[in-house]
C-alpha cells in the first residue's frame, strides 16, 4: 500500500505537516474489505483559523507575483501527477472504492483541468470602458478575491478538489481545502504533497481534516473567505449556501443531481443501451451527474429493456482491485444500506425488480426496476448508487413532462436519430447540463459546469471559473477638472 497513506495522516497548515489538536481520530478505511488506511487526528476551529490566516498572508505576495511564474508552479503539478498516476490510482482504488478504470478517468479529466489551470494564470484581463464625464478614464481591473473555502465530496475526489483548488490558485488567491472525511487524502492531503513539491509558496494551500461536530460552521463563518466553493448534497449545500449569504460571501455550489436519460421513438437502441449503462452504473451509480431515471417511448421500451437488462447482468461485483470488476463498494454502510432501503421500497410501491442485487456489507449488486409510479417519492429524490428506475412515455410531450418532473436539473441526455430533435428537446428540460446521443456523465475544462433548482448555483470552467474566483474593480482617472454643484 502506497507509503501516502503514513506519510499524508495529518493536517497541512502554513506549509508544515502536524497532527491535528482535536479530541478525537478520523479513521480512514477501505470501503470494500474495512482495511484502516490512516487515522488523522482532527483540526479543530482554532486551526481552521490558523490556515485561513496562512492563506491571507501568502496570497498577497503571491497575487503580486507575475502570473508567468505563478504558470510554472501548475506545469510541475502537472508533470508531478503524471509521474505519480499509478500512486494516485492506487490511494483512490483503496479510499474511494472505485475501480482502476474509474481512477484512470478521474485522472485523466484532472489532468486535462490542470492544463486548463496553467492557461487560466493568464486569462484574467482588465477593460478601459468610455464615461459620459469629459476627461475620465474608467479602469476595470480584474483582482484575485483573496482567499476560496474549498469543500470536496467523497466520490471522485482528486478531480473535485483539484477544480477548484488549482483555478483558485493560478487566479492569484489562496486556498484552504476541507476534504471529505472518507476520502482525506485522496480529496486533500495528496494534493498538498503535489503543491508542495511543485514549489507553491509555504501557507497559500492548507487542507484541514476535520468534522463539522467538531467545528460547526467555522469554515464557512471565519471573516477571511471571500468564496466557498462546495461539492457535495443538497441538504448540506442548502447549508452551506445559507451561512455563506448571512456572511456575505460568494458561494458555488454544485449538489446532487436526478438525471433523465431518454430514449425517444427513433434511437439507435444498441447505441442507448451501452450509454445508459454507463450512464447509470459508472463507479456504482455515486456521481451526481448518474442517471437515476431511464426514460424510454413506449414503442422501444421492451427492446430497449430486454438489452439493458442483459448488459447490466455481465457488470461484475466485487473487489475494485481486480481488473475484470466494473462495480466496486459504496462508500459506507450507512450509504450501502439508504441503496438497498430504496431497492425494497421501490418494490413495496409496485415497481419489478427486473434485477435484484444483493447487499454485503458496502458491495451492492445492480438493480434494475421497472413500472415504479410516476408519484413515487423515490423518483424525485438522488438515489446514490447502483439502482435504476426504467419507465416508459407516450411521445415527446409526455417524455419532456416526466423529465422536468424533478427538484433537481443538474445533467441529462437524449438519444435519438435526428440531431435537431434531440437538441430541440434538450432546450426544454430545465437542467444545466444535457447531451444529445451520449451519456449523463461528462466535465470539460473549458465548459460551463453546474446545475438548475436544487442542483446548485453557479458554474466552474473556463471562464465561469475566472468569474467565480476573481472580482473586479473599477478604478477612474480624470485627466481634466470635474465640475462639482456645491
Amino acid at each position: 500500500m502506497s507509503s501516502y497513506f503514513t506519510d499524508l495522516a495529518q493536517q497541512y497548515i502554513d506549509g508544515k505537516w502536524r497532527p491535528g489538536t482535536g479530541s478525537w481520530d478520523i479513521i480512514d478505511f477501505n470501503p470494500y474489505d474495512g482495511e484502516k488506511l490512516a487515522s488523522i487526528t482532527i483540526a479543530t476551529a482554532d486551526e481552521v483559523d490558523q490556515a485561513y490566516r496562512a492563506a491571507a498572508r501568502a496570497q498577497k505576495e503571491w497575487a503580486a507575483t507575475n502570473a508567468y511564474a505563478r504558470r510554472s508552479v501548475f506545469e510541475k503539478v502537472l508533470r508531478l501527477v503524471e509521474e505519480r498516476e499509478a500512486e494516485i490510482s492506487e490511494i483512490l482504488v483503496a479510499e474511494a472504492g472505485g475501480t482502476f478504470g474509474k481512477a484512470a478517468f478521474e485522472l485523466h479529466l484532472a489532468k486535462e483541468f490542470l492544463r486548463e489551470s496553467i492557461h487560466l494564470s493568464l486569462r484574467p484581463e482588465g477593460r478601459i470602458l468610455p464615461s459620459p464625464v469629459d476627461g475620465k478614464e474608467n479602469r476595470v481591473y480584474r483582482e484575485p478575491v483573496g482567499v476560496v473555502g474549498v469543500i470536496s465530496p467523497f466520490n471522485v475526489p482528486f478531480l473535485l478538489s483539484l477544480k477548484s483548488v488549482a483555478p483558485a490558485l493560478a487566479l492569484g488567491n489562496g486556498v484552504v481545502l476541507k476534504p471529505h472525511q472518507n476520502t482525506p487524502i485522496a480529496g486533500g492531503t495528496v494534493i498538498a504533497k503535489l503543491f508542495e513539491d511543485a514549489g507553491l509558496p509555504p501557507g497559500l494551500l492548507n487542507v484541514v481534516v476535520t468534522d463539522i461536530a467538531e467545528i460547526g460552521d467555522a469554515f464557512l463563518e471565519h471573516p477571511i473567505p471571500r468564496v466557498i466553493s462546495f461539492t457535495g448534497s443538497d441538504k448540506v449545500g442548502r447549508h452551506v449556501a445559507t451561512v455563506a449569504a448571512s456572511h456575505f460571501k460568494r458561494s458555488i455550489i454544485e449538489l446532487g443531481g436526478n438525471s433523465a436519460f431518454v430514449v425517444l421513438d427513433d434511437a439507435d437502441v444498441d447505441y442507448a443501451v451501452d450509454a445508459a449503462v454507463f450512464s447509470r452504473f459508472v463507479h456504482q451509480g455515486q456521481v451526481c451527474m448518474a442517471a437515476n431515471r431511464i426514460l424510454v417511448d413506449r414503442s422501444l421500451a421492451d427492446e430497449f429493456t430486454e438489452k439493458f437488462v442483459a448488459k447490466v447482468r455481465t457488470l461484475k461485483a466485487g473487489d475494485p482491485r481486480d481488473p475484470g470488476t466494473l462495480i466496486g463498494p459504496v462508500i459506507n454502510s450507512q450509504q450501502a444500506e439508504a441503496v438497498t432501503g430504496a431497492v425494497t421500497q421501490a418494490i413495496a410501491e409496485g415497481a419489478t425488480a427486473l434485477v435484484h442485487g444483493t447487499t454485503t456489507d458496502n458491495l451492492v449488486e445492480p438493480s434494475v426496476l421497472a413500472g415504479l409510479p410516476l408519484d413515487s417519492a423515490l423518483l424525485q429524490q438522488e438515489v446514490f448508487g447502483p439502482v435504476v428506475f426504467i419507465n416508459t412515455f407516450d411521445g415527446e410531450e409526455e417524455a419532456v413532462r416526466i423529465a422536468n418532473d424533478t427538484p433537481y436539473g443538474l445533467s441529462g441526455a437524449v438519444h435519438t436519430a435526428d440531431i435537431e430533435r434531440g437538441v430541440a428537446f434538450a432546450k426544454r428540460i430545465v437542467t444545466g447540463m444535457i447531451h444529445v446521443n451520449d451519456a449523463t456523465v461528462h466535465d470539460e475544462p473549458i465548459v460551463p459546469f453546474g446545475g438548475e433548482k436544487n442542483s446548485g448555483v453557479g458554474r466552474l470552467n473556463g471562464e465561469t471559473t475566472l468569474e467565480a474566483f476573481t472580482t473586479t474593480k473599477w478604478i477612474s482617472v480624470q485627466h481634466g477638472r470635474s465640475g462639482f454643484p456645491f
